[in-house]
């Protein structure tokens, strides 16, 4: 089963791009070496404060995939910097 979530983010105290792909690198790289998923960001890429991330997951079951989609969330929302917010889910 494969599971796919894209949202977008705001990351309110980015004043350059360099800031918010500095935020986005740690974030990012985080989240691929924790969890087995595939991360990337996917638009706003020339937005300051904006971004759309991409997350896809590969199991054996929907119910795997979906635990293994909502810890990666669940880790992403930890981060202060991000807030994240229009999330969308499919299934392949």
């Amino acid at each position: 089963m494969i599971g796919y979530v894209e949202f977008e983010c705001m990351i309110y105290n980015a004043h350059s791009l360099k800031e918010k792909r500095a935020v986005l690198q740690r974030v990012l790289s985080r989240l691929k070496q924790k969890y087995n998923i595939s991360v990337a960001e996917i638009d706003h890429q020339d937005v300051w404060q904006r971004t759309k991330i991409g997350i896809a997951a590969v199991t054996s079951s929907r119910a795997s995939t979906e635990k293994e989609l909502q810890r990666a969330l669940a880790f992403l929302d930890s981060f202060p910097e991000l807030e994240r917010s229009v999330t969308t889910y499919d299934w392949f």
